[in-house]
């Protein structure tokens, strides 16, 4: 009997480890680093939420009774145009993180990927870009932190990538062995790691293909000595990477930034200061000799692939040097550029610099809309101080190029994209609200 019983208990015990090993292997998917990705639970027949709970007081071009609301978004969120999708990062207890979907125009859910474990310490938090290649969309999410092994094992640091398929949210685990606090951005078709000087590594969104390139390797514009100095990987375009050195720029293997000079520039004192999908913004010096030269700097927009000047403007030089270039925002469907206090029409071939004609009092553009309706603030530190209600909220139609103060408690809002404006705020239990509303009409 004794024995009897005995078997029983292996018989059910061997069962309970199958199950076990049964959801294991079904529990893999899309967390496998090495697996192949699998698409992320989609959401089918749900209902579009209800119109936002806040009321905010906004533009009036925006209709706060037509939206959708969501009510934590503290990790942060980031917006794609070209497909209309929200991504944005869910806690998951105390250590995890999930990334949902929705789309921009009416707020239903797409799509949401599995919980996973980020680098780094517990206050960490992953950070999200978007980015497109051979045109396909992807969201990433990227932490960077060590893995500890056993006390005789050193740690290791590593930049982690989990990169998402827009479409479907097919997810692909990347890892890249990196020393220091990296820098990551994503204005090409491949997530740029650096470190902020000449040493970087690509990843290719769609295949994970890691690329190492050596600082020698930069491929240096013939010529130009002083490119070798300060020189500093600024991102991915179409045709490679942009870099910069003293006084110059190039995208290695393509154009360099001396043949392109814009109309009255000194060639060789060209400095990239944002960097977008299809444009980089840069700076230059006038001309030795030039009227304005001890005054004033030029600014133009350059067509990433070729290196074109497509349009340019001036504006007086700062009593102090920034220490931070302005970051370039773009209409969702890039047809103008604001960065700073400079609008851009690419279109039309205009662009501005809107503060006065001493120098003082410039604006600080947050916003820019399709409809060529570019948002800011007077008197604001910086574009989050005016999306944070800092300095005196304007409107411009760059048609015009008139500046239209807003009522000084107007939230300004910070993307636009699929036909709604994009606001946030923060509630009392200090969890940031993503709001949106239509656009009237």
């Amino acid at each position: 009997m004794r024995q009897r019983i005995v078997r029983m208990a292996l018989v059910a015990g061997v069962t309970v480890l199958a199950l076990l090993l049964l959801l294991a292997t079904c529990g893999g998917g899309a967390d496998d680093p090495k697996g192949t990705p699998k698409p992320a639970r989609t959401a089918t027949g749900s209902a579009a939420p209800a119109a936002p709970v806040t009321r905010l007081t906004v533009p009036a071009a925006y209709d706060t009774h037509r939206g959708w609301e969501l009510p934590d978004v503290s990790a942060g969120y980031v917006v794609d145009p070209a497909t209309g999708l929200v991504a944005y990062l869910e806690p998951v207890g105390e250590a995890r993180y999930r990334l949902r979907t929705v789309d921009a125009t009416t707020g239903r859910p797409r799509w949401t990927g599995r919980p996973w474990h980020p680098l780094g310490g517990p206050g960490d938090v992953p950070r999200l870009l978007s980015l497109a290649k051979d045109g396909r969309r992807y969201v990433v999410a990227w932490s960077y932190g060590s893995l500890r092994g056993d006390p005789l094992t050193p740690a290791s640091s590593f930049v982690s990538l989990d990169v998402y398929d827009a479409a479907d949210g097919a997810r692909r685990r990347v890892e890249v062995p990196w020393p220091d606090a990296p820098i990551v951005t994503a204005t090409g078709p491949g997530v740029v790691v650096s470190d902020g000087k000449a040493r970087s590594t690509v990843v290719a969104p769609d295949t994970g293909e890691v690329t190492t390139v050596a600082p020698e390797a930069l491929g240096y514009p013939k010529g130009c000595p002083e490119c070798r100095t300060l020189t500093e990987v600024r991102g991915m375009t179409p045709k490679g990477l942009l870099v910069s050195g003293a006084r110059s720029f190039w995208v290695r293997g393509g154009w360099a930034s001396r043949g392109h000079a814009p109309s009255g520039a000194d060639p060789a004192s060209g400095v990239p200061t944002s960097l977008t999908p299809g444009h980089v913004l840069a700076r230059w010096q006038h001309k030795k000799g030039a009227r304005r030269a001890a005054t004033h700097e030029l600014w133009a927009v350059h067509d990433v692939t070729t290196g074109a000047p497509l349009v340019q403007t001036e504006c007086r030089k700062p009593a102090i040097e920034p220490g931070e270039h302005p970051r370039a925002v773009t209409s969702p469907g890039a047809r103008y550029l604001a960065a700073g206090s400079l609008a851009f029409d690419l279109d039309a071939r205009t662009g501005r610099c809107f503060e006065n004609p001493d120098g003082t009092s410039p604006l600080t553009l947050t916003t820019v809309t399709d409809d060529g309706v570019v948002y800011g603030a007077g008197s604001a530190r910086s574009p989050s101080d005016a999306l944070a209600g800092g300095g005196n909220p304007v409107r411009i139609d760059l048609a015009t190029g008139v500046p239209q103060a807003l009522p000084p408690n107007v939230r300004l809002p910070e993307a636009e994209v699929a036909g709604v404006g994009l606001f946030r705020w923060t509630d009392p239990a200090d969890r940031v609200h993503l709001v949106a509303y239509a656009e009237k009409g």
